[in-house]
């Protein structure tokens, strides 16, 4: 399944290329892109463990990021 969520508060290009980097080490996930100037996550991930997958990706943001958010829809 592959998704785009809307970012909030990603302060840098850096940072975004970091996020990308650890989304994509996560078990399930296919395939993230992170812009930076877009705002912009796309996830492509294991459709039966999508909603866990995800909320790793969120805790990985935080990590990385502590003021971004994923606008979750």
């Amino acid at each position: 399944m592959k998704k785009t969520f809307e970012l909030e508060d990603l302060d840098c290009a850096n940072c975004a290329a970091k996020m990308e980097a650890a989304i994509k080490k996560i078990d399930g996930v296919n395939d993230a892109t992170v812009s930076f100037i877009a705002q912009k996550l796309v996830l492509d991930a294991d459709d039966a463990k999508f909603d866990a997958i995800l909320k790793e990706v969120v805790k990985v943001c935080k990590k990385v990021e502590s003021d971004c958010t994923i606008i979750l829809k």
